[in-house]
């Protein structure tokens, strides 16, 4: 493949380094160093002239790091004359700052979408939004992929004629829908009121749960507050089985160890849109690469052909 460069950020060079073994280039290498005043200094090693420059960082912890990073990768890329700057970021944590549902509160998923225009993105390629709203907070096209389809094709794996598809809540309800039409299952979901960040009260759950196989989806797990909560309900009605599935496997403080000492989950599965630490890994996690869609997306975008088109194909066997 001819006039593209590869770069990655600190964030996740491994998923880089797999996206790029998927195209057939070369990850392109970034310098990136500390002065004595604590300020970060980036540099891209890799010749930018007028090619189509890919810059891959997901927004992980320490996310204030790693955001600054990818401005100044996208300033020094713009200032190293590329052709065309986009942003691959399989996990924007910003989108969870997607409305002002408090009086004088910053809209971080805006603010942080036009520091990287202001830097120089042309583009943004994204794996699943925490809100389809966040899409329209860049003033650049935004390529918004989702995991549904890998997710669906390891459930094809279980026995699903008894399986339904629960939603921790109704925002991500479309989703779910979405990805039980795509195994063949029901849907059910949450009626969920979130307090606090790590506060949720879940009083019932909406559609049927008795005896059946249930998969947990959601967009993100974080702390795993909202899943316990969601169990407590489950439990109540008497499901057959529960498997938990996200697309951002976070698991912060401790998320990924609670959710697997609970002795009815037999399952928990991600995607490798954020790293998960070695440490971190138990024998019920189970961790789907998206790199292979990322690289088609990536492919099309520098051929100009439809990424929509990669969600119209028959989905995997």
């Amino acid at each position: 493949m001819r006039d593209i460069a590869v770069f990655s950020g600190s964030a996740h060079p491994e998923l880089a380094a797999e996206v790029c073994a998927h195209l057939g280039v070369p990850l392109s290498p970034t310098r990136v160093s500390r002065f004595a005043n604590d300020c970060l200094e980036v540099q891209l090693q890799a010749n930018c002239r007028e090619r189509d420059v890919f810059l891959v960082q997901p927004l992980v912890t320490p996310v204030q790091e790693h955001l600054v990073e990818l401005l100044m990768m996208c300033d020094a890329a713009r200032g190293a004359s590329a052709g065309r700057i986009t942003v691959v970021m399989p996990h924007y944590s910003y989108a969870r700052s997607d409305k002002k549902d408090m009086p004088r509160i910053s809209m971080g998923g805006r603010l942080v979408a036009d520091l990287l225009v202001a830097a120089g993105a042309s583009r943004v390629l994204a794996m699943t939004l925490h809100s389809p709203q966040v899409h329209g907070f860049f003033s650049v096209p935004v390529d918004h992929l989702h995991a549904l389809r890998e997710l669906a094709a390891h459930f094809r794996g279980h026995d699903l004629s008894r399986t339904t598809v629960v939603s921790p809540d109704l925002g991500n309800a479309k989703e779910a829908a979405a990805f039980a039409r795509l195994i063949g299952a029901q849907v059910a979901a949450g009626a969920k009121q979130r307090f606090a960040d790590d506060r949720v009260s879940i009083s019932s759950v909406i559609g049927e749960i008795t005896g059946r196989d249930v998969i947990v989806l959601d967009d993100e797990i974080a702390k795993g507050s909202t899943v316990l909560e969601l169990l407590e309900r489950l439990r109540e009605l008497g499901p057959r089985s529960i498997r938990v599935a996200c697309t951002h496997g976070l698991f912060a403080a401790g998320a990924l160890k609670r959710l697997s000492e609970q002795e009815d989950i037999l399952e928990i599965v991600c995607t490798n849109t954020v790293p998960v630490p070695d440490e971190e890994h138990t024998e019920k996690l189970r961790i789907l690469s998206i790199a292979p869609a990322l690289a088609e997306a990536v492919r099309r975008i520098h051929n100009g052909e439809s990424v929509s088109a990669l969600f119209d194909a028959p989905p995997n066997e």
